[in-house]
């Protein structure tokens, strides 16, 4: 559990850095790279309070990766372009 928070403090922490960056420089790769920490913070939250055995456990996988999938996506994109 105690690394769970450690990666959401992380995740948060680089959520923060990138918005502080596109606050000062307002480009597009830099909204794509704030959206996307965005998203894989929130990726980082379910996962830490996600629940591991049980029936919701294989239908809460599922959500809680979607997230991660939408801010490796944005990063993506914010590298390419």
């Amino acid at each position: 559990m105690g690394m769970r928070l450690v990666l959401f403090a992380l995740s948060l922490g680089l959520t923060l850095i990138s918005f502080q960056a596109y606050s000062q420089r307002q480009t597009a790769a830099l909204q794509y790279a704030f959206v996307g920490f965005a998203f894989i913070s929130m990726g980082a939250a379910l996962t830490s309070m996600g629940p591991r055995t049980g029936s919701w456990a294989i239908a809460f996988g599922i959500v809680e990766t979607v997230p991660f999938i939408v801010g490796f996506s944005m990063l993506y994109i914010s590298l390419y372009r």
